[in-house]
């Protein structure tokens, strides 16, 4: 019985399903000297895992460290990025008090004011209107495929 359960253990190890304590139960089974002979094959495969356990590495491995000689990159481009956004906000927004003047739509009749809405409205309502109609053939595409596909 406790062969089968060897093989059993054997089978599921080659699956990669056993567990630590089943995997010790192998190891010490293959280092013992009651081996079945057509297991004979697997012996020097736990071996090596138990001698490989008790390896301690004999040099310390250690990486070339790597210096950064460019560090001050980000740094620079930092500066030249907040130099450019302050330049381009001095000269836009320095030159805002002239544009005080300028007509920022806004009607002192409120007749024009009226008509320039209703011109506004007209032209919102024919583009919702088109994007609307541009719907229609969507609804028909989803109703032609519900048919192909029998939903």
């Amino acid at each position: 019985m406790e062969l089968d359960n060897i093989r059993l253990l054997l089978d599921r190890y080659f699956e990669g399903e056993t567990t630590l304590e089943e995997e010790n139960i192998l190891a010490t089974y293959f280092a013992s000297d009651d081996v079945a002979a057509d297991l004979v094959p697997y012996r020097p495969l736990f071996g090596f895992f138990a001698e490989a356990r008790e390896l301690e590495p004999q040099t310390e491995v250690s990486l070339p460290v790597k210096r950064n000689r460019m560090r001050w990159i980000p740094a620079a481009a930092s500066v030249v990025l907040l130099l450019g956004a302050g330049t381009f906000a001095y000269l836009r927004f320095e030159t805002a008090p002239a544009k005080q003047g300028q007509d920022l739509g806004t009607y002192d009749n409120p007749e024009i004011a009226y008509q320039e809405t209703q011109k506004a409205l007209k032209m919102l309502s024919y583009h919702v209107n088109s994007g609307v109609k541009g719907m229609a053939y969507i609804e028909t595409y989803e109703q032609s495929k519900n048919v192909i596909f029998k939903k």
